[in-house]
């Protein structure tokens, strides 16, 4: 997914704000959306619920073998 805007978009950054951010807000947490995007900043609530969701969906991929794994080589061990 393509974001236009440099506010909707998601950097390193923003990732690993999110991460913490979800490992301390769990799905119980009242305003949890709220939260999240006060942590990351820059973001809406519905901003990182949306991402939420396609994290998610990453998930649900991989983990149904929809996503293959990369085929790494190491230049100086040729497989």
């Amino acid at each position: 997914m393509s974001y236009s805007s440099s506010s909707t978009a998601w950097n390193v950054e923003d990732n690993k704000a999110f991460e913490r951010a979800l490992a301390v807000y769990d799905k119980d947490t009242p305003e949890r959306w709220y939260n999240i995007a006060k942590v990351v900043g820059g973001k809406t609530p519905e901003q990182v619920k949306s991402h939420y969701q396609l994290l998610l969906q990453d998930i649900h991929l991989i983990e149904s073998g929809q996503v293959p794994f990369p085929s790494y080589t190491n230049p100086k061990h040729p497989t």
